[in-house]
């Protein structure tokens, strides 16, 4: 593949995308519940990088032959990778599966893992877009979120990657504990002034498990409430629409054209093939769609890809309606809303018409010409409940 290539456009198509969980991290931030790991002994990645390999032979066999549209290298912390591994990651991919010119290949990276020439190690390896773990923009909530960078490590970061790769991201945590709508406004005017042109906004939510939750439960940690949580995303949703990066999903923004198109795939209810330790994955198979889910414990998961070829700990075959729940779910969570034709063919049937009905009437949902349907900004605040009443 060449590593300049210029980025294909966006076809509107699901797509096929290629995830690979790369799950560890120098830390566990406390509001944290995916699949990250902290190993004080140095991670023997020659060993994980061939089980990647072998691994996507095995996901190779389950998806077929298919044209890669994006790969994401997600964790856990990817930049801690050597930029070989993900050279090799990247080459085993374009050995498996077709993969064009100019397709987005993804990278989350952290600040505080960020060497300029590590950096352009990963852009020679063919990575051509970056999202960067910053969370906060002020020293004192970065702390509270037991990240390990500063403000100023998150600024040179952000210099860093807007020279070395052609498009950049970067996620901010809102909502958290005592923060006002003017604080907010003032944070993500600054993000927007740094020329990203991509931003994935996320309310703090505390999680089960994680030690934020055990702090919650006991009344030391006091997020805002349902009605200033709504004040500050309604606030997300002016400034970034406002300063030409409206939302293209519930939380992220984007400059036309920068939209992640991995994150696309998922939300189109297109294929993708998930490799690593934790990593989902959906491949259809005839008129279902396998669901794999693999081993979460990296050594497990090393072993196993090991002794079997792959790690996968659980799979299902969703048929219709089941695709056609999934397909609700994700789709509604994007500003174009539900090809509800094909809704339709996975269903078998219309929505029903009293319960669409009622959320038109309120206000909730729209539709798009007769063959799409989305959530108004009003039912974005309420999406669960619109899926669930419209599932049903």
């Amino acid at each position: 593949m060449t590593r300049d290539a210029k980025l294909l456009p966006d076809t509107g198509e699901p797509g096929f995308g290629v995830y690979v969980h790369w799950p560890f991290c120098a830390a566990k931030c406390p509001y944290c519940d995916f699949n990250s790991h902290v190993r004080h002994q140095p991670v023997d990645q020659e060993r994980f990088t061939a089980a990647f390999l072998k691994e996507m032979a095995s996901m190779r066999a389950l998806s077929g032959p298919k044209t890669v549209t994006s790969v994401f290298l997600g964790g856990g912390t990817p930049s801690l990778m050597k930029p070989e591994t993900v050279s090799a990651i990247l080459d085993g991919i374009a050995r498996h599966w077709h993969v064009p010119d100019g397709i987005e290949i993804t990278m989350e990276a952290n600040p505080s893992s960020v060497e300029a020439e590590r950096f352009r190690g990963y852009r020679a390896a063919g990575v051509n877009r970056v999202s960067m773990g910053v969370q906060a923009l002020n020293d004192r909530d970065l702390k509270f979120l037991g990240r390990l960078h500063n403000v100023d490590d998150a600024l040179k970061a952000i210099r860093l990657a807007r020279e070395i790769f052609p498009r950049m991201s970067f996620d901010l945590i809102y909502a958290r504990p005592n923060q006002t709508v003017e604080e907010w406004e003032r944070e993500l005017r600054q993000a927007i002034s740094y020329a990203v042109d991509h931003l994935s906004l996320y309310q703090l939510t505390i999680e089960e498990g994680t030690p934020f939750y055990g702090l919650h439960k006991a009344g030391k940690l006091i997020v805002p409430d349902g009605d200033q949580s709504a004040l500050l995303y309604e606030a997300t949703q002016e400034i970034t629409e406002r300063e030409g990066m409206p939302a293209y999903e519930v939380s992220n923004h984007a400059r036309p054209g920068a939209e992640s198109r991995h994150n696309l795939t998922y939300w189109r209810y297109g294929d993708y093939a998930g490799i690593g330790p934790g990593a989902h994955g959906r491949l259809t198979h005839g008129p279902k769609k396998l669901a794999t889910a693999t081993e979460r414990k990296p050594e497990t998961w090393l072993e196993l890809v090991e002794s079997d070829g792959h790690g996968i700990a659980d799979q299902e075959m969703l048929g219709y309606d089941e695709q056609a729940d999934e397909l609700l779910l994700m789709g509604l969570r994007l500003k174009e809303g539900i090809d509800l034709v094909r809704w339709r063919q996975f269903s078998g049937r219309d929505l029903d018409p009293e319960r669409e009905g009622f959320l038109l009437e309120h206000g909730f949902i729209e539709r798009l010409g007769n063959s799409r349907l989305r959530c108004t900004p009003a039912g974005m605040l309420i999406l669960d409940s619109v899926v669930a009443d419209l599932a049903r």
